[in-house]
């Protein structure tokens, strides 16, 4: 399985502003096959940072993930509200309880 951290910081006020378009963001993962958990949060300490928790299957869904019109969306609307360089990690996943 494939794990994703992204930490993106963005302009103040952004994060509350863009609450609809994670909404839409959120129902068109729902449908995604090979995504298993897809989370957005808000940093406490920096509430204007988005914090995605994600898990794929694979490579493959992360890619397929990322070709999605509904993420290209998002990702239109988050670049013009970002305030610096998104923190994105991928990581490959030894193990997980549920």
């Amino acid at each position: 399985m494939i794990s994703v951290i992204a930490k993106i910081p963005l302009k103040e006020g952004k994060a509350s502003e863009l609450k609809e378009d994670i909404k839409a963001l959120m129902q068109g993962v729902a449908q995604e096959d090979g995504t298993l958990f897809y989370t957005v949060s808000a940093d406490k300490k920096a509430p204007d940072t988005l914090v995605f928790m994600e898990r794929y299957k694979d490579k493959e869904a992360l890619k397929a993930h990322s070709a999605t019109p509904h993420f290209n969306a998002f990702m239109g609307k988050i670049m013009e509200a970002l305030e610096g360089q998104p923190e994105i990690t991928v990581l490959n996943e030894l193990a997980s309880a549920h």
